[in-house]
């Protein structure tokens, strides 16, 4: 991989992060439109990039995250993440053999795309516009729903949003909620993933810290640009 190749990956993770499209799924298109191969680290970078470009919301939020007094924020949060930590774990093997499908990715974003057009009529009358009147239970569901996106090409937001709206959010809550439940979630799953390469090839070589560094910064730059315009 090279650096613009690289750039232009971490600008497309920038971009989708954020918008119900599947950032994963674009992200593996754009890798085999610059003719890019797949290999161990290419699995680790798709996932790696991501915190970078979630980072941004803890940035763009810091009064919420960073408000020690509010401890059933956190409490909500981690009882969201919970199902992505259970279910990541027990099918993390098969989570890698479908990212090397583009059928799979294909599939799944016209999928969504459908969906998306019904979300806003199936789910009529919300009743909670912000965060601290989202229940523990409500904040369990949607991280249930959340386990979806496990499957390349199902969009971590869309199903967190629409997990959110289900549960009687509106879209603008369920829109926030998905930005703050991504941060743990992603910050274990790449945790997970430069474990796992860690494990398998002792190390990452300093072309590959550069590419990871490189990518991190790029998708932290544009999602910051983007949650800003989009929410």
């Amino acid at each position: 991989m090279t650096t613009v190749q690289n750039i232009i990956i971490s600008i497309v993770e920038g971009l989708t992060e954020f918008l119900p499209v599947s950032s994963t799924g674009h992200m593996i298109i754009t890798e085999k439109l610059l003719n890019i191969t797949e290999d161990d680290f290419s699995k680790v970078f798709t996932v790696a990039i991501q915190l970078g470009a979630i980072l941004a919301v803890v940035v763009l939020y810091w009064k919420k995250f960073f408000n020690f007094k509010n401890w059933q924020f956190y409490a909500k949060i981690a009882a969201g993440v919970v199902p992505a930590l259970i279910l990541g774990f027990l099918f993390s093997k098969r989570i890698d053999a479908l990212l090397e499908s583009s059928t799979t990715v294909a599939i799944s974003l016209l999928a969504g795309g459908v969906i998306l057009l019904f979300i806003d009529k199936a789910f009529k009358n919300p009743t909670v516009d912000k965060e601290e009147d989202v229940s523990f239970f409500k904040a369990i569901m949607i991280g249930i729903w959340q386990c979806i996106a496990m499957i390349p090409g199902v969009s971590r937001s869309a199903a967190s949003i629409i997990g959110g709206m289900q549960q009687k959010l509106t879209r603008n809550a369920a829109a926030e909620f998905s930005f703050f439940l991504a941060v743990p979630t992603m910050l274990a799953a790449t945790a997970y993933k430069l474990l796992d390469h860690y494990k398998k090839h002792g190390g990452f070589s300093s072309d590959e810290i550069k590419q990871l560094a490189i990518g991190n910064v790029v998708a932290f730059i544009v999602a910051l640009l983007a949650i800003k315009f989009f929410i």
